[in-house]
């Protein structure tokens, strides 16, 4: 089995026939998807060392699911038969790290959101209600895979501050690259450019090869002269390096002495 396969633990109360039956589809459907769920219905037999399965499977697991009903919470908070001893045994390991998240409550009661009495400021998963077990199994199945619906975006750079004032690293975008290019292109000789070949080297739209072309004059990175330009045989806008982006390049390292 790959490394990458996460394993969880499934606790439960065996309160009726059909209470463990709705576990049992729970686990083999968890095993269809990708994770190696650990149920005492797949892995002990008669004989077997029940406590010994218990503490190997709570140590060894990457998350536990405690499936709350009345019954269960009941027995967790009382320390009854092996609910609570798998309890005793999870309370010993979130003492050892308070801010784990290895249990995960599964609420499968009616009318109440009861879960023991360690674990009432955790936040639950919701199987109370048949119509919307779809949608609570792909959210269980999404945190134990840890592939969030909606991922958290990367912060993006401050729009009122100058590209100079910020590091190097945060500012890998497309003027920080035309500028490098730039620079090292003036550092061949190449003394001026036109707005088209600005627009060539940023390799997007036009619209915004404008915005970033003005956020660089406005930031005195590069002027801009209207000149009689040979080559074309006419007045053409032209746009240069300030000398504030050459001691920029220099600092950044950008060029060598």
């Amino acid at each position: 089995m790959s490394v990458n396969v996460p394993k969880v633990f499934i606790s439960y109360s065996h309160d009726t026939q059909a209470h463990k039956k709705w576990v049992l589809e729970l686990a083999q459907r968890l095993r269809n998807s990708g994770v190696d769920a650990i149920l005492d219905q797949f892995r002990v037999g008669l004989g077997d060392d029940l406590g010994g399965f218990m503490e190997k499977s709570v140590a060894e697991s990457d998350r536990i699911i405690m499936v709350c009903t009345d019954n269960y919470v009941t027995k967790a908070n009382s320390g009854l038969g092996g609910v609570g001893y798998e309890k005793m045994i999870m309370t010993a390991e979130y003492m050892t790290n308070i801010d784990s998240n290895k249990v995960i409550p599964l609420i499968r009661q009616n009318g109440t959101h009861n879960v023991p009495t360690f674990l009432k400021t955790r936040l639950h998963i919701n199987f109370s209600r048949e119509d919307e077990y779809e949608l609570q199994f792909d959210n269980l199945l999404r945190e134990i895979h840890q592939a969030p619906l909606f991922k958290e975006p990367k912060i993006g750079n401050n729009p009122f501050e100058s590209v100079t004032a910020r590091p190097l690293e945060s500012v890998a975008d497309k003027k920080t690259d035309l500028l490098k290019e730039w620079v090292k292109l003036y550092n061949q000789g190449v003394d001026f450019f036109i707005f088209e070949d600005l627009h060539q080297m940023l390799g997007c739209s036009k619209i915004f090869a404008e915005i970033y072309i003005n956020e660089l004059l406005t930031d005195n990175l590069i002027k801009r002269n209207r000149e009689y330009i040979t080559n074309y045989g006419c007045m053409l806008n032209v746009f240069r390096l300030t000398d504030k982006v050459k001691l920029y390049a220099i600092e950044q390292g950008w060029i060598k002495a």
